[in-house]
């Protein structure tokens, strides 16, 4: 099953990939310079930033290519070469290295680099959920290569995104429900939501994209054993009974599972995740337990990639890190 992306390879996309190394096993477009929001004009969007995410099998040679071809994105970083700056990349922030406010072709984009090892584990697991939230959400996919492991993971990303938001959602809800949870998911613990920025940031994000939300979720919802899709009422019905959650709960990423039960388990008691998670099934706080351990994710991703911006001469305003 390949992931059912948005697949554009309109002339400005092309001519903007073609400024890169073309050693890249995953291309996509995200963000409002790409998908309309509600709100935003059409002149609006085409004034906004492009965002970039590629991943790369070796970033080392990438960075070393992109350094010959594009050596005026980077900042000082680039002094120190493209093993260190690979280095920063794995070893700091959410394993992206983000060049911002580069200029090409008249527009101004920003492009993150990550490996592809690293874009498989966060897809997995969600480890810092920063790449995979955006994978959440309808992105122009550009690049994608014949990886399977790569495949099978921006698929599990897809049904983990599902899973994890019908647990905190109720028994009934709507399609808008479920997509307004899935875009959030990402943003559970980003201080822009609480502060800075425009706290409609979500909703402005589906209302005009309903049909590509469909477009990625339609298969998943009706095969997803979970729950009762209705596609022409725009409905879905969820088990919410303490034997479908604790389904629900095993089949969370590692990552999630694991803030959960350190949100549940009391200090030196170590129980083993499954007797954890079958606790957390029964209690009538289920959903919201889901959320605070998604709270914990995406809250330690943003502060790393604070840390990581700090100290860059390029430092990108809040409102470029999204």
């Amino acid at each position: 099953m390949s992931l059912p992306a948005l697949h554009n390879t309109g002339v400005l996309y092309r001519r903007i990939l073609a400024q890169f190394p073309q050693d890249i096993s995953v291309a996509f477009a995200y963000g409002s310079g790409v998908f309309k929001q509600h709100g935003t004009s059409q002149g609006q969007m085409e004034k906004n930033m492009l965002d970039f995410v590629f991943a790369v099998d070796d970033p080392v040679t990438w960075h070393t290519m992109n350094l010959l071809q594009n050596r005026k994105h980077y900042s000082i970083l680039k002094l120190l070469g493209p093993a260190m700056i690979s280095s920063i990349q794995s070893d700091y922030g959410a394993s992206v290295y983000y060049n911002t406010l580069v200029p090409v072709d008249g527009r101004m984009i920003k492009y993150g680099v990550i490996s592809t090892e690293s874009l498989i584990d966060d897809l997995l697991h969600w480890k810092t959920l920063y790449v995979a939230g955006r994978l959440h959400k309808p992105v122009k996919m550009l690049v994608q290569n014949e990886n399977g492991k790569l495949r099978a993971a921006l698929v599990s990303n897809l049904k983990s995104a599902v899973t994890a938001s019908i647990l905190m959602l109720p028994e009934s809800c709507s399609e808008d429900d479920l997509f307004l949870q899935i875009a959030g998911l990402s943003y559970a613990g980003d201080f822009r939501m609480v502060i800075g920025e425009d706290k409609s940031k979500v909703a402005n994000i589906v209302k005009d994209n309903l049909q590509h939300f469909k477009t990625l979720y339609s298969n998943i919802l009706r095969d997803c054993p979970q729950l009762v899709y209705k596609p022409q009422q725009g409905k879905l019905e969820v088990d919410k009974s303490p034997e479908g959650q604790f389904v629900q709960l095993m089949a969370l990423p590692r990552t999630l599972q694991q803030r959960i039960t350190k949100l549940v388990d009391p200090p030196g008691k170590n129980r083993d995740v499954e007797e954890i998670l079958l606790q957390v099934a029964q209690d009538p706080e289920c959903g919201t337990v889901v959320q605070q351990g998604l709270w914990k994710t995406t809250s330690y991703s943003s502060k790393k990639l604070m840390k990581m911006w700090r100290g860059s001469r390029r430092k990108p305003s809040v409102s470029q890190m999204s």
